[in-house]
């Protein structure tokens, strides 16, 4: 589905990522770990085609990504993407964020998006939520909306980009639960994250990124119990043993 190949990206005299590979399948989970700064988030832009790139390529779906083709934000329609921020209208209801895309992206009619909103709001647990406005919800429930608001879309993959990382600790649950759901209905998922718990449990493949390279890629259970580098060993144990809420 997501086929990467040879990736460059540089910002001025800075290589950001540097001739990575990366090929995921219909219905896997991908986790991407790995230190600040390491390129994990600039590569999920670049899969979803908010980032240009110097060299190499991206596929989905069959097609290339590229920033500046017409067909990009087709593509883009196909891939959710929920961003640490949560990036709500703040002038909208919760209701209304979620329906926003399905009328003004794929011009459906408001009636049927409300439907499915509701639907959408009641998938992760908000649908008591629907009249209220951003402010008033915490950030997990804000979390929860971004992402019900990217599902409205029907995307065939779901990108996420350390959803959990702006969250107070006891927030983290909820979000990290409608993810598992989304999992085992069978979604494509490329996921950012330290939550090496969720990676565990969820990921099909772990990859750990270091100086814009996958310097270890396998299952989850041997990345993240017996990794074979030295650098993501000594990552993992920065990860597992920082103070909760802490990040790497």
């Amino acid at each position: 589905m997501i086929v990467i190949e040879r990736l460059e990206k540089t910002y001025g005299a800075q290589r950001v990522l540097q001739g990575l590979d990366l090929h995921v399948e219909r219905g896997q989970v991908v986790c991407l770990i790995g230190a600040s700064g390491s390129g994990k988030s600039t590569l999920l832009r670049c899969i979803n085609g908010l980032e240009s790139y110097q060299g190499g390529q991206v596929r989905a779906f069959g097609e290339r990504v590229d920033q500046r083709a017409p067909t990009v934000h087709a593509l883009r329609s196909r891939m959710g993407m929920v961003f640490q921020r949560f990036n709500l209208f703040p002038h909208r209801t919760v209701l209304e964020n979620v329906m926003e895309g399905p009328i003004h992206v794929k011009g459906q009619r408001p009636d049927c998006a409300r439907h499915d909103a509701l639907e959408l709001l009641r998938k992760v647990g908000l649908a008591d939520k629907a009249a209220a406005w951003p402010a008033q919800l915490s950030g997990g429930q804000q979390q929860r909306v971004a992402m019900a608001r990217a599902l409205a879309l029907c995307p065939e993959a779901m990108l996420f980009d350390e959803p959990t990382s702006a969250l107070d600790p006891e927030l983290v649950g909820d979000v990290l639960e409608v993810m598992r759901q989304l999992a085992a209905e069978g979604m494509t998922m490329v996921v950012v994250t330290h939550e090496m718990g969720f990676a565990r449990e969820v990921a099909d493949r772990v990859c750990f990124l270091h100086s814009g390279r996958i310097l270890e890629e396998g299952p989850a259970a041997q990345v993240l119990g017996t990794p074979r580098q030295a650098r993501t060993q000594d990552f993992l144990r920065r990860v597992l043993h920082a103070p909760a809420g802490a990040a790497a």
